[in-house]
């Protein structure tokens, strides 16, 4: 008797696996429920794009973005967020480049006599070649001291600023890529540091503060000028308080 019934369940088994009906809507239930997850899975990386977006933290929205309409890109989600990422990702690339040049300036404070000596400082995006020992970078330095007051001015690593520059010379300054102006500059008869002022440092500070790239020219001892390119778009003016 249990080999006959036995029999029977194999049977109707059989004969529900062999059923195209059912296997088409068993197909159709499980794509249904893979469709399902993945736009939930999208959904979630939805909802930390609309935050990085609500943040304004477009670096995390690009990577997010991304993500989404790689991974899901027939997601309902991912058809909401298409049409504006273009401009994200533009968001993206300028904050990235603004914490690039940000990270490029050195700030300082040490107390002195009378109060606190700031300064906001730096390099040369590349080396300036200014004698034969190789080129080196040149660096820009705006410092505020209680007692010296206010300087704007370029520091040599090594050679020295032409000797007419002892009395007084100028340098060229151009503020991204316009026309270059003359600003007037000394070299103070010390040898404490190979150092050239440049005497309006309030107007050479109000350039920077709008510019993405300086470009200053100035006189050395070799002979002839040399030009040294800073990238300055990310100087943080409260660390120079009243500068602005």
């Amino acid at each position: 008797m249990k080999p006959l019934i036995l029999g029977a369940v194999c049977v109707f088994a059989l004969a529900a696996c062999s059923n195209p009906e059912a296997e088409r809507q068993q197909q159709e239930a499980a794509a249904a429920q893979e469709r399902a997850k993945r736009e939930a899975d999208a959904e979630g990386i939805g909802k930390l794009y609309d935050a990085a977006i609500t943040a304004t933290d477009w670096e995390k929205a690009r990577i997010h973005g991304a993500a989404l309409l790689d991974q899901f890109p027939d997601s309902a989600t991912a058809q909401r967020i298409e049409p504006g990422f273009a401009e994200v990702r533009e968001k993206a690339a300028a904050a990235s480049e603004l914490r690039r040049m940000q990270a490029l300036w050195n700030y300082n404070q040490v107390p002195v006599k009378g109060g606190t000596q700031r300064s906001a400082a730096i390099y040369s995006k590349d080396r300036v070649e200014v004698d034969s020992s190789g080129a080196k970078q040149v660096n820009l330095v705006f410092r505020d001291h209680p007692e010296w007051k206010r300087h704007a001015y370029l520091v040599l690593q090594s050679s020295d600023f032409a000797k007419a520059c002892y009395r007084g010379c100028q340098v060229k300054v151009s503020v991204d890529g316009a026309p270059a102006r003359n600003m007037a500059a000394h070299r103070p008869d010390t040898d404490e540091a190979i150092a050239m002022f440049i005497d309006d440092n309030r107007g050479l500070w109000r350039q920077v503060r709008k510019a993405k790239v300086v470009e200053i020219e100035f006189p050395v001892q070799a002979g002839g000028t040399r030009k040294a390119v800073f990238e300055v778009g990310g100087l943080d003016g409260s660390q120079m308080p009243n500068w602005d």
